[in-house]
């Protein structure tokens, strides 16, 4: 890198982080991804030849407004926002020190439409949390077992009559994720193929009766005080738009 490249990127992160981008019609995730990308190359450092460091850990910055609509997208638009970063970094040639994280976070002092992304590098891994979202409603699984039926006393409680009152169980040990359907009368399907036992993935369906539950997996960050993925079960959580990266 020559001395004016470096001074254009050093003028380049000052200004930056000088002034937000401001959105007239409020931040768009395609928007996001701009900033993202753009942020990966401001901050890429090369140590030598054939190594190039780029950030890995985002923290998106949105005002109160913004913040609400983009949160009900759920934990999908934080995973599609990872999504970017990584496909532009493997792109671009960079690397990390660890695991991309990309959180959506709400800032009271920032007004409807303006963004800021704090980037940074960071080693080590992120650690992930499991979720079940179950009609809008997203619950948090402990590590354990957790049940789900139309009984009072099931922990993801179901009111689809074809549920039986103790239908199925989830087992989560911080790692891997089990679904073992407990022996109910007209039992549980995923990808329309009933099971007994089941190993789980991100996106998994599970169906009872005309119940879909779907197994996710979000970062769990500590000293995190809101967002996707620590919404409460009343709280109404649509599906992101599946084509808000036609722009990109």
């Amino acid at each position: 890198m020559g001395i004016l490249d470096s001074i254009e990127r050093g003028l380049e992160r000052a200004v930056n982080g000088a002034f937000a981008r401001t959105f007239r019609s409020g931040v768009q995730p395609v928007e996001i991804a701009s900033g993202l990308k753009r942020e990966l190359d401001i901050g890429s450092v090369i140590v030598d030849r054939d190594r190039v460091l780029a950030p890995n850990r985002f923290v998106v910055r949105v005002g109160p407004a913004d913040g609400k609509r983009l949160l009900t997208m759920g934990a999908q638009l934080e995973r599609e926002l990872i999504g970017v970063v990584e496909k532009h970094a493997k792109r671009q040639g960079y690397q990390m020190l660890g695991a991309t994280d990309v959180e959506l976070r709400v800032d009271e002092g920032l007004h409807t439409g303006v963004l800021e992304i704090d980037a940074s590098q960071v080693e080590g891994a992120v650690s992930w949390a499991a979720m079940i979202e179950v009609d809008g409603a997203s619950y948090p699984l402990r590590r354990g077992t957790t049940t789900v039926g139309r009984g009072s006393d099931a922990d993801i409680r179901i009111t689809d009559t074809a549920a039986s009152r103790r239908h199925l169980e989830l087992i989560w040990d911080g790692a891997a994720g089990i679904a073992r359907d407990l022996g109910s009368t007209n039992g549980s399907k995923i990808n329309g193929q009933r099971f007994r036992e089941a190993a789980l993935s991100p996106d998994t369906v599970i169906t009872i009766g005309q119940t879909a539950l779907r197994f996710q997996l979000v970062p769990s960050r500590s000293g995190r005080s809101g967002g996707a993925g620590r919404r409460s079960a009343a709280a109404a959580q649509p599906a992101a738009d599946q084509n808000f990266w036609g722009a990109l």
